[in-house]
């Protein structure tokens, strides 16, 4: 049990790292300049995005979705209030400083990226038929064929 939840800490803090890091290369690098700011933090929704296609293409190999999907929602989750009341506050500003637009805009924008990474990662892993669910599929339907065919008698 312990496990499942350091891999939920360790994914929620990857991707609150993708967010400060995010927002100290604007402060630093592109501070006053608003197209800097919107690519960098595009890059960072990208990254995000790739991030969790790639935990729900590993995940989804190894364990069921129902299994995996609560806990790459909980570490979502975990980072989304992180990004969104810490996160400003790592780069001197208030959370609440842009208005309650902006706030519930940086939500609506964390929620997309994650959920379209999720998905992306998801779509491929079953596309290309290495999910749980399509190898428990494949191993039944090989053992079904190996086995001999029962003679009927009447």
């Amino acid at each position: 049990m312990g496990e499942r939840w350091r891999a939920v800490g360790v994914l929620a803090i990857a991707l609150f790292a993708v967010n400060v890091v995010a927002r100290l290369v604007i402060r630093f690098g592109f501070d006053g300049d608003d197209t800097a700011e919107a690519r960098v933090s595009l890059g960072m929704f990208v990254a995000i995005g790739l991030i969790l296609a790639g935990v729900a293409f590993t995940w989804g190999r190894q364990r069921p979705v129902a299994r995996w999907a609560g806990e790459v929602a909980t570490a979502i989750g975990i980072a989304l209030g992180l990004t969104v009341l810490i996160g400003p506050l790592v780069t001197g500003s208030n959370p609440f400083a842009g208005g309650s637009a902006t706030f519930f805009a940086q939500i609506a924008f964390y929620l997309v990226a994650t959920t379209a990474g999720v998905f992306l990662g998801y779509l491929l892993l079953t596309a290309l038929g290495l999910d749980h669910r399509s190898r428990s599929l494949k191993r039944y339907a090989e053992t079904s064929a190996a086995k001999p065919r029962r003679i009927v008698r009447r």
